[in-house]
Parts: C-alpha cells; sequence; structure tokens
C-alpha cells in the first residue's frame, strides 16, 4: 500500500458501540508523535492505540477533508439530551394548550419537526453502520470499499452538526406558546390622561399584589373612569402572555346573558350551540374555561351588583392570580362586590383642569387676545374639574375669539349652565343617569333640594334633614332623622354628594348645575324652581316669577326689605338666608298657604318678626337662628303643624311667652344653642332667670327627639338632668354659670347622641364624671360618647382634669381655656380604674385641633407619645409648666401638625430625642 493511497478505516461492530465515533485516516496523518501510520496497519497495535485512546476527550480522529470529530460528539450521545429537551416542551405544551388554550408557536412547532427528522437519520445511521462492517477488512479495520466508507463518513459529520444546532436552539426557548389571538386584548382608543396617572398607577400597584384579586373604580359620571379602565386595557396588550384580558361594557338594565355572550366570544365558546344554552349551561362552561386561565375581566359601567359566580368566573384569588377590574358610580356596588380594593376617581385639580383645557381650546384661541386666557381659566373653573364638562365647553369656546364671547360664557355657566352649548346633550343627560338609578322619588328629591344651596357651600346634614322633614320627604311613619341620615348616605355613595367637615356634605358645581336643569326644565311640572344665590340681588325677583315656583332661593344677596305681596300658591320652600333683611312687611306672607319650609337665619338686622306669619299655617320647619328678633309673636302659637324650630344664637331674644313652646305639639327638632345669652329677658319669659322655666315647657312635647339647649340656671339643670328623655335627644348641651355645679354626673347611656359639649363660668365644677357601665355595673358592656366630637371647656377654675375625655372616641376638637387647676388633661391613676376595654383605648384618635390656653397648671396633656393621625393643629397659649407634647415622630413623616405658641415656650419644650424637635420644627409658628 502505497504513500499516496488514502488509507480509510471504519471502526464499527463492538469498537463502534464502545466508542461512539467512525474514524477516517487519511495517509501519513499522525494524531500522536509515537504513533505512525505504519503502526496502525497491525490490526492488534491499531486495536491497543484505539483502546487507549478512548478515555481521553481529546482529538484523536480525522477524515481527509481536515475536520476533528470529538469523542464525546457521536450524535447518538448529543441527541439524547436533545430529546430531553423536546421531552421537556411536550410536557409544557401539554399544559399551556390544554389548560390555558394558548398554540405553541411556530418555531417551536418547526424545531420539534427538525427533532424528528433527526431521530430517523440516526436510526438509519445505525442501520447502515451493518452494512459497512461488512465491508471492513485487515482484520475488521479497513474498508473494501473507500467511496462508499467515505459517503457513511460525510453524512456521521453533517448528522453531528444538525444535532448540536437543534440543542442550541432548543436551549435558547424562553417560551413556547403564545396566547390564541382572541385572548389578546383589543386596543381601545383612549385619550391621553392628565391629572390620573397617580391614580392609574395606584391600580397597577394594586393589579401586581397577589392578594388584591378584585378592584373597584368609583366616582361621579364623567370623571374619565372609563378611560383610567381603557388604559389598563391597553396596558394589558403590552404583556399578552400573562393575562387573557376580556373587556365588557355592562348594560345598565345588567343583561347576564349579554355579559355571559361577550365572555364566550372572547373565550372561544361563542358557536351556533351558545345561543339555546340556558344560563347556567353558560356559566358550566365560562367556568370550566377561565378556570384554566389566567384573565383579566374588565366591568365597565357597573350600576348594580355582578353575580360573578353565576354568570360563571371563578373568584380571583392567589392560586390562580386573575383579576377583576370594574367602574361604577355608587361606592355600594364595591362592597356588594366583594371588591379588595376601592378606588375612588377624583375630580381633576385646578393645574390639570387648567391644562385638559387649555388643550382642547387650542393656543389659537386663547392667544388671539390678551384678555381671553384670564377669561378662559374663569370659565374653566366654573367646570370644577369634571373632564367632561372641560372637554365639552372647551371644544364648544375653541372658536371663540373676541372677550365678549368669554364673558359671554361665564355669565351662563354661572347663571344657567344648562343653556350653555352642548352642555344638555353631552353632559347633564350622562350625568342624568345616577339621577335615575337613584332608589326611589324621596331622595331624588333629596337631591334636587341640595341645590337650593349656593355653590361650594357646606350644607350641614342636620339642617338638610330637618328642611326635609319640613317639606314632607322624608316618611312620617318611621324615624325620620335615621331615614335622612341614610338619604345623605345613599347620595354621598352614589358619588353625587361629597363628605365635608363638621359634619357636612357639599354638591360638586356640575351635579348642582344638572340638579336645577331637572328642577327647572326637565321636570319643571312637578319641581319648578327658582334659584338666584350669591348673584348680589339687591330686593325680592318680580312677582310673576313666583307664581308656578314650588321651591325658592335667593341665598347670599343683599336683599334689605319685603315689601311686595308675591303671589305663590304653590311655594313650599323659600330661602331668604345670609342676606341685608331689616324688615319684612306684614302682608308678605299672605298668599303663601301652602309654604312650609322659611329660612330667614343669619340676617343680623332683622330685629322684628311681623306677627302675620302666624297665617302660615302650614308652616313645618321656621329657621330664625343667628337674627336679632328680640320677641317671638304669641300669635306663633297658631302653627300647630311645627316640627323644626331653630333659634340658635338668637342672643338678642328676650321674650318667649311661657306655654308657647310647648304648644308644638309635633316638634321634633328644637335648637336653642346659646339663645337669649346676651339679652335680660322680660319676667313672662320661659327666658327668664337663665331660662329657669323652659326645660319644664321641653317636657311636654311628645315627639321631641333632637335638641340643643344652653342652660343657664341650677333649676333647669337639674330639671334637664333628671330627665332621661331630654338627655337622650340632646344633641349639643351648653352650661353656662351654673353657681350650684360642683359636680357633674351623668350616665353615657342618656347622652349618647351628644355631639357638642360647652361648660363655660362654672366655676365651682371640680369633676366630670359620666358612668360608662350605667345602672348593671360591670355585668353591663362599657359605653361611650361616640357622637361626642366637639368640646369646649371655659372658665372652669376648680376643675383638675378631663379624663373622662378617653370616653369619647371620636373627639375632633377640644378647647380648654382658663381653668387654672388643670394639671393633666388626662390622669393616669384614674383611667387606671377604669374597664380594662376602656383603658386599652388611645385618646385622640381622631382629633384634629387642640387648644389650650391660660392653664397655668397644666403640667401632661398625657403620659406616652402618641401618634395623632388626623391632628391639624396646636395650639397652645400661657401654660407656662406644660414642658412635653405627647408627639410621636410619626406625627411629624406621616403629615405636618401645626403648633402654635410662645417662642421662649416652644424653645423649653422637651423632647425623647432631638430628632423629633428638629421634626417639628418647621410647623411651629410663634403666636408672639
Amino acid at each position: 500500500m502505497s504513500a499516496e493511497t488514502n488509507w480509510h478505516f471504519v471502526f464499527c461492530a463492538d469498537l463502534f458501540k464502545q466508542l461512539h465515533f467512525s474514524v477516517f485516516i487519511g495517509s501519513n496523518d499522525v494524531w500522536d508523535d509515537n504513533v505512525q501510520i505504519s503502526d496502525l496497519m497491525q490490526p492488534s497495535s491499531t486495536q491497543n492505540w484505539l483502546s487507549s485512546q478512548s478515555s481521553s476527550s481529546g482529538l484523536i480522529v480525522k477524515r481527509e477533508i481536515g475536520v476533528d470529530i470529538p469523542i464525546d460528539k457521536y450524535p447518538n450521545k448529543n441527541l439524547e439530551r436533545v430529546t430531553e429537551k423536546r421531552n421537556e416542551v411536550l410536557r409544557i405544551l401539554d399544559i399551556e394548550e390544554r389548560q390555558q388554550h394558548n398554540r405553541r408557536l411556530d418555531q417551536v412547532q418547526g424545531w420539534l419537526s427538525r427533532v424528528k427528522a433527526a431521530e430517523d437519520e440516526v436510526d438509519k445511521l445505525k442501520n447502515d453502520s451493518t452494512q459497512e462492517i461488512d465491508k471492513l477488512c485487515l482484520g475488521g479495520f479497513c474498508t473494501n470499499n473507500l467511496t462508499s466508507s467515505n459517503g457513511f463518513g460525510e453524512r456521521v459529520t453533517r448528522m453531528l452538526e444538525d444535532v448540536d444546532a437543534l440543542k442550541t436552539e432548543g436551549d435558547q426557548f424562553t417560551r413556547v406558546t403564545e396566547k390564541r389571538l382572541e385572548d389578546l386584548p383589543d386596543e381601545r382608543p383612549c385619550e391621553i390622561m392628565i391629572g390620573s396617572e397617580s391614580t392609574f398607577h395606584e391600580v397597577w400597584r394594586c393589579l401586581v399584589e397577589e392578594q388584591v384579586g378584585i378592584i373597584g373604580l368609583y366616582g361621579m359620571g364623567g370623571v374619565s373612569k372609563t378611560t383610567l379602565l381603557k388604559k389598563i386595557n391597553n396596558r394589558f396588550r403590552e404583556m399578552p402572555n400573562d393575562f387573557t384580558v376580556i373587556w365588557v361594557t355592562v348594560p345598565r338594565s345588567l343583561q347576564m346573558e349579554y355579559i355571559q355572550n361577550t365572555i364566550g366570544r372572547k373565550i372561544g365558546l361563542f358557536d351556533d350551540s351558545w345561543g339555546d344554552k340556558r344560563i347556567e349551561d353558560k356559566a358550566t362552561d365560562i367556568l370550566r374555561i377561565l378556570k384554566q386561565k389566567k384573565f383579566a375581566l374588565l366591568l365597565d359601567d357597573i350600576w348594580d351588583p355582578v353575580d360573578l359566580e353565576r354568570i360563571g368566573v371563578p373568584p380571583p384569588d392567589s392560586i390562580n392570580k386573575s383579576k377583576v377590574v370594574f367602574t361604577t358610580r355608587h361606592i355600594g356596588v364595591c362592597g356588594n362586590m366583594g371588591a379588595d380594593q376601592d378606588i375612588k376617581v377624583e375630580c381633576l385639580r385646578h393645574e390639570d383642569a387648567w391644562e385638559l383645557f387649555e388643550r382642547k381650546v387650542g393656543d389659537g384661541t386663547l392667544n388671539g387676545h390678551p384678555e381671553i386666557p384670564e377669561l378662559a381659566e374663569i370659565v374653566a373653573e366654573e367646570c370644577g374639574g369634571l373632564p367632561l364638562a372641560l372637554v365639552t365647553v372647551a371644544l364648544a369656546m375653541s372658536r371663540s375669539n373676541t372677550p365678549e364671547e368669554w364673558e359671554h360664557a361665564i355669565g351662563v355657566l354661572k347663571r344657567l349652565a344648562y343653556e350653555f352649548s352642548d352642555m344638555e346633550d353631552k353632559v347633564f343627560r350622562l350625568l342624568k343617569f345616577s339621577y335615575d338609578h337613584l332608589p326611589s322619588d324621596a331622595i331624588r328629591s333629596c337631591l334636587l333640594y341640595c341645590s337650593l344651596f349656593p355653590k361650594n357651600h357646606s350644607i350641614s346634614r342636620n339642617e338638610l334633614i330637618e328642611c326635609w322633614i319640613g317639606e314632607g320627604i322624608l316618611d312620617d311613619r318611621n324615624g325620620m332623622q335615621n331615614e335622612g341620615y341614610r338619604n345623605i348616605n345613599d347620595l354621598v355613595h352614589a358619588c353625587l354628594l361629597e363628605d365635608a367637615e363638621d359634619n357636612c356634605v357639599r354638591m360638586h358645581d356640575m351635579i348642582r348645575d344638572m340638579a336645577l336643569w331637572i328642577a327647572t326644565k326637565v321636570d319643571k311640572e312637578n319641581e319648578s324652581f327658582f334659584v338666584r344665590t350669591g348673584v348680589e340681588l339687591t330686593e325680592i325677583p318680580k312677582i310673576d316669577e313666583w307664581e308656578s315656583v314650588r321651591r325658592m332661593s335667593v341665598i347670599e344677596n343683599k336683599i334689605d326689605s319685603l315689601t311686595m305681596i308675591p303671589m305663590c300658591p304653590r311655594l313650599k320652600t323659600l330661602f331668604l338666608n345670609s342676606n341685608h333683611l331689616k324688615m319684612i312687611s306684614v302682608n308678605f306672607f299672605q298668599s303663601m298657604p301652602s309654604l312650609t319650609v322659611l329660612n330667614l337665619s343669619n340676617n343680623p338686622s332683622l330685629t322684628n318678626l311681623p306677627s302675620e306669619i302666624s297665617i302660615m299655617v302650614s308652616l313645618q320647619h321656621l329657621d330664625l337662628s343667628r337674627t336679632a328678633i328680640k320677641e317671638l309673636p304669641q300669635e306663633l302659637e297658631s302653627l300647630v303643624e311645627l316640627k323644626c324650630l331653630n333659634m340658635e344664637r338668637m342672643s338678642q331674644l328676650r321674650t318667649i311667652r311661657r306655654w308657647l313652646i310647648s304648644n308644638f305639639l309635633k316638634l321634633q327638632v328644637l335648637r336653642l344653642w346659646e339663645c337669649g345669652s346676651l339679652s335680660l329677658a322680660t319676667d313672662d319669659s320661659v327666658l327668664f332667670n337663665g331660662a329657669e322655666f323652659l326645660t319644664e315647657e321641653l317636657l311636654y312635647l311628645p315627639h321631641l327627639n333632637m335638641l340643643s339647649i344652653t342652660l343657664m340656671n341650677d333649676h333647669a339643670f337639674e330639671t334637664f338632668f333628671k330627665s332621661g328623655k331630654l338627655q337622650n335627644c340632646t344633641q349639643s348641651l351648653y352650661l353656662q354659670s351654673l353657681p350650684r355645679l360642683n359636680c357633674l354626673k351623668a350616665l353615657v347611656t342618656d347622652l349618647k347622641h351628644m355631639d357638642t359639649l360647652k361648660i363655660m363660668d362654672c366655676n365651682c365644677l371640680a369633676e366630670l364624671q359620666f358612668d360608662c357601665l350605667g345602672e348593671m355595673g360591670c355585668r353591663q358592656k362599657p359605653r361611650s360618647f361616640r357622637s361626642l366630637h366637639t368640646v369646649n371647656i371655659n372658665s372652669c377654675s376648680k376643675l383638675r382634669d378631663l379624663t373622662w375625655l378617653v370616653l369619647a372616641p371620636n373627639l375632633k376638637s377640644l378647647v380648654v381655656l382658663s381653668c387654672s387647676s388643670i394639671k393633666d388633661i388626662f390622669c393616669d391613676k384614674k383611667i387606671s380604674d377604669l374597664p380594662e376595654k376602656i383603658k386599652k383605648t388611645i385618646p385622640f384618635a381622631k382629633l384634629e385641633f387642640l387648644e389650650l390656653q391660660q392653664l397655668q397648671n397644666l403640667k401632661s396633656i398625657y403620659w406616652n407619645a402618641m401618634p395623632f393621625q388626623h391632628l391639624k393643629k396646636i395650639k397652645v397659649i400661657r401654660c407656662p409648666k406644660l414642658e412635653k407634647l405627647p408627639l410621636d415622630f410619626n406625627s411629624a413623616k406621616e403629615h405636618k401638625i401645626g403648633i402654635e405658641g410662645e417662642q421662649d415656650w416652644w424653645e423649653r419644650l422637651q423632647w425623647v430625642n432631638p430628632a423629633i424637635k428638629n421634626a417639628f420644627r418647621p410647623c411651629f409658628t410663634s403666636s408672639w
């Protein structure tokens, strides 16, 4: 065999099986310095050499085209790893295709096909190796057919390369399936959000929390709840493999099958047989599919709770990690839907509202005249931050290029907003859905009634309820006070009223304008309002405007006299409060036979009430508070239908003739706080001698359930505290100048409705004792003043502490003035004698305002630091021994508390550590 001849050795049979490689030897090739080609000509030496090399991982084999074949790279061995990867991929596919109804990626399917082809090729190579064995010579190490052996080696080499490529490709898979087309969320057109980014981030943060499964987004109509939900939907498109996203715009009639059909279409269940199935069967099908998915169900515009279980939606939990997000105008829906998180979508702040308005109007219009930008801001402000109104008004004004047009728009929006272009169709009709959805006509009337008050006015809940009682809106068969509070809460929960401070509510400007639109145009026959508040009227409106009116309000004007004789047979409510009234003619009320509510309050120049008011025998609510009226006409005794009488802060009142008040046998609400406090009462008045006989007359009122009263006589005080009935109906109590009062003892259970307590000039009062256990002692569950929110103690020189305040968990305001004997607000020793449950109570948990003045011996407010989560201001004046404030570091860190006092007192204050003082230093304001 010549040197030029190519020698080809193909090792097969047993050796092939052991070493898993093929050898091709070209002439004069050397793999080991000590091994020559000639040595390999002998079968025994070749066998020994190959055996010695088989344990090595180095390259020991070459073929004539110069490609190295590593010993551990034979196709069989690498193919085992590819097969393992193939099996792993198939397991994942089985789960994601069967349970999640995903589709496999085309790339993955192609790879699986190529793996199958490789397996077939390796099997064929194994079969072909038998034929190559038959061609061996030289003891099984040399081929008889050079061409055939060379071709076989080429196939093995090619197979090695293919298997390597398959393994690399398989190792690079990060996912093997994708959502089916129907699982991907449809992109929804969405306005650029302005001012709601923080709300969006709050919602998205909840979506990534496992413990939050159901999220309710609530807020008034037009506040962009749907826009927010669209943005959430579109964000899901950026992560399509995480959730199957289903969007449902819920019909106002809450059609269960419509919701099921929408879900069914999205998850591939909607076929020819779907329409024939019962709701229960559809629910079963939906449940079967959704239980295998991680879904996000987005329900837009829910008016009533949706029964997810009946529809077939499995409840989201930390295992399936699914989510349900819905929008609603009623916070009650959030509770009924079992929402884990309620998030209110608020109106825009001023800056954001102006940015939205400015964008919609356009720079061309705003820059068209130098006066327009300032006028445009006023127009935008009239929209109250409501995005729907802002956009509607902005687009309507986008071609208004003169200041006169903008001034006209301001006038219309302030006076009758529904006359503004597109406001009726695009804003009020949408807001009216909330009005229409209220549960009863009575609650709808309650809402419309709120529009009688000026814009941005804080409306007292008690005042509202008393007016509703006077109008007969509330059902006389039930507890009307409770019904009134329930109606207010319904309106707040429906986002038609807003909570405000001091037990008040507010009405959003656009909701108020919508209510006036209903009352003056949509339902004029039944309602018919005339409202001109805060527009500087100097005289009463023309007589012909009164004839068809049912409710009239001219609050906050400059009307100083009522001299006309208006004809108003339908008028039921008349608000004349907060004007400049000095005189009311004797005939003014003669043509108001249906009047039931009359408010003359806050007319400080009104000194006389005409006796002819007595002809209004239908009157049920009369408010004379904060007037300078000196005498109540005896003729008022004819007002036998009177249910609410308010005479608070009538400090000039001298005469209420005896037995006049007791004549109002239907009276339910009587307000006498600071009534007659500055006047010298006449002998025939119940106010004589500190209202000595007033409490006796109150005992004759069988329906009295709400009382505010000032007691300035020891006899009146004793009568009051002997009557559980009077205590039980007392809402505000003012004890003034009681010389014999040295210890105040009372049952908490009797004063459970008291929300305001003021004690002044009771210089013998040394202690307040309120029994929280009652007559049954420790066997009775401890009670507390849960309604009490305001306490004012002034000039009680012998009072030593106010430990009883631990019984007032909802206290918001505490003012203590000129009480020289007080050493502690809370006495540790006295608290230790209280029941265990009360001892564990942290005082001042809801306190907002604390004022301490001229307390010469005060050393301690409380012995430990308290969190003060709601405190807004502390005022400390002339309390030289008070050297510590019970403030902890968290109080400064969480919110700013204003601290007012003398500079030298502030410098003397002691702190647990300097860090706390430094934290509160920016909060301090020196009084002098």
